[in-house]
C-alpha cells in the first residue's frame, strides 16, 4: 500500500534532517512530505537535502498545514509526526500493522509512559490530562493522550476530515472527528524523547491551552448542540427561578408584587431558557444531517484491511 509520512514544520533546521532519515529507514518506500510553514531558517533546505519532498503552506499554524497536507497528498495510509525528533520512528511500522490488522481509522502514539521529564514536562502532562478529560466527558472516553502529534490514519479518515482549526488545536479536532463518527480507533504506547540541543518548542503553554479549550467549547456546541443548549437552558431556568422565588413568596403573603423589574427580568430569562432548548432541538437535527454527510464521505473510501486484501490479490 502507498504510505505517506506527513511532517508539518516551522523552524526545525536542527532536527528535520534526522527525522526524515529515521522515517526513511523505518518505512522504506514511503513518501516523506515536509510542509514548511513560513520557516525563517534552513528547515526547507535541510529537509530537501535529506530526501524529503518539500512543500510550503503560507497560512501560519499547524491546523492550516494539516488541512493542506490532507488535501494534497494521495495515499492509502498516512503517518503524521512532528519535525522536532521527539517521536519514535521505528514505532511507525507497528502502528501501521495495528491499523491494518484491526481495520482501524486512527492509531495514536501515546506519550504518557515516557521517562524523559524534559521531553514531556509535568505542567504539559497535567494540561494534557485535563483537556483530554474534558473531551472524554463530552464526546466519549477513548483517548488517554488526545494531544499527541504522532498518528497513523486510514485514507477514509483523512478524506472525510473537515479541518476547521488553524493552530495546535488541530489534535483536538482530529480526536473529536473520530469520536463523533464513532470510528474504530486505538492508542499505542511509543517512546517520546527530548528535542535536540539548539531547537526550541513552538508550543505556548497558556495561549495554546486556551485555544484548545476554546476549540473544545466550539466543538461541544457544534457536535452536541442539544446537550450544549439544554445545559444553557437549565442554567437560565435555574437563574430565573432563583429571582422569582422571593417575588412569589411575597405575593403569597401579601397579594402584592412589589418588584416589577425583577419579575420582568425573571420572565425574560425563563423565555430565553425555552428559546435555548428549542435552538438545541433544531440544531441537533442540522448536526445529524452534517454527520450523515461526513459519514457518507467516510464510507466512500475502503478501509485499510480491504486495501490490504486488494493489494495482496494483485
Amino acid at each position: 500500500m502507498k504510505i505517506a509520512v506527513l511532517i508539518p514544520c516551522y523552524n526545525e533546521e536542527k532536527a528535520i534532517a534526522a527525522v526524515v532519515r529515521k522515517f526513511q529507514a523505518a518505512l522504506p518506500g514511503a513518501g516523506i512530505y515536509v510542509y514548511d510553514n513560513n520557516s525563517t531558517d534552513r528547515t526547507a533546505l535541510e529537509a530537501r537535502s535529506a530526501g524529503a519532498v518539500v512543500r510550503a503552506e503560507p497560512l501560519q499554524g499547524k491546523g492550516n498545514v494539516v488541512r493542506r497536507m490532507f488535501a494534497d497528498i494521495e495515499a492509502d495510509i498516512y503517518v503524521m509526526t512532528d519535525g522536532d525528533e521527539t517521536y519514535h520512528a521505528p514505532s511507525a511500522p507497528l502502528m501501521i500493522e495495528k491499523l491494518i490488522a484491526e481495520n482501524l481509522d486512527m492509531v495514536v502514539g501515546s506519550r504518557l509512559k515516557t521517562d524523559a521529564s524534559e521531553a514531556f514536562r509535568r505542567g504539559h502532562h497535567l494540561g494534557n490530562r485535563l483537556l483530554t478529560g474534558a473531551v472524554s466527558t463530552i464526546f466519549g472516553d477513548r483517548f488517554q493522550d488526545m494531544l499527541s502529534g504522532y498518528r497513523v490514519f486510514s485514507r477514509r479518515f483523512v478524506k472525510s476530515f473537515p479541518a476547521i482549526s488553524a493552530g495546535f488545536e488541530t489534535e483536538t479536532e482530529l480526536a473529536v472527528h473520530a469520536l463523533s463518527l464513532r470510528m474504530p480507533v486505538a492508542e499505542m504506547e511509543t517512546p517520546y524523547g527530548a528535542r535536540p540541543k539548539g531547537s526550541s518548542s513552538k508550543l505556548r503553554t497558556y495561549r495554546d491551552g486556551a485555544r484548545i479549550l476554546w476549540m473544545i467549547f466550539r466543538l461541544f456546541k457544534e457536535e452536541r448542540p442539544l446537550a450544549f443548549f439544554s445545559l444553557a437552558s437549565v442554567l437560565l431556568a435555574a437563574l430565573s427561578l432563583l429571582l422569582a422565588v422571593p417575588i412569589v413568596i411575597t405575593y403569597i403573603q401579601t397579594g402584592l408584587v412589589p418588584r416589577f423589574p425583577t419579575a420582568f427580568l425573571s420572565t425574560g430569562i425563563m423565555i430565553l431558557a425555552f428559546l435555548s432548548l428549542v435552538s438545541g432541538v433544531i440544531l441537533d437535527t442540522v448536526t445529524r444531517g452534517r454527520q450523515e454527510i461526513k459519514r457518507l464521505a467516510y464510507l466512500s473510501h475502503p478501509g485499510p484491511a480491504e486495501l490490504g486484501k486488494r493489494n495482496g490479490d494483485e
